[in-house]
């Protein structure tokens, strides 16, 4: 009986152990709420485990009823949606240069997203800001 107990032991999760799941299947672009969250009492590798980790963000992909939220499958809320006018900005040294452009991409704070040069047609790489501004170079 006590081998059975020491095994039992071993076999269970470690104390405050939890993994965090989606309380039901969540359409991806959706914003992540309490009601969304649950935890079941087990770690899975690579999972979150705090919801204050997934509150407010955006699901990026479909996440189903049970499984487990990983962080790839979370981000922050986009700001800049496919084509949509965005303002460009790029500084090198002295040199500032500002432009309207059209995003080719769906975007949140801090992602990388290619926007098309309204005036040039040129397609350049930046930064989403949390003004819904691209950033393009080494500009603040």
């Amino acid at each position: 009986m006590r081998g059975v107990l020491i095994l039992l032991l071993m076999l269970a999760p470690p104390a405050g152990a939890q993994t965090l799941i989606a309380a039901h299947t969540i359409r991806a672009r959706a914003i992540l709420g309490p009601e969304d969250l649950s935890t079941i009492k087990a770690r899975v590798p690579g999972a979150l485990s705090q919801a204050a980790d997934a509150l407010g963000k955006e699901a990026r992909v479909v996440l189903y009823a049970g499984r487990p939220i990983r962080a790839g499958d979370i981000g922050p809320p986009a700001l800049v949606d496919r084509n949509q006018r965005v303002r460009l900005a790029y500084r090198r040294g002295g040199l500032m240069i500002r432009a309207e452009g059209r995003a080719l991409g769906r975007g949140g704070v801090g992602d990388a997203i290619r926007v098309m040069n309204t005036d040039s047609r040129n397609t350049v790489s930046g930064i989403v800001q949390a003004d819904g501004s691209v950033v393009v170079g080494d500009a603040p």
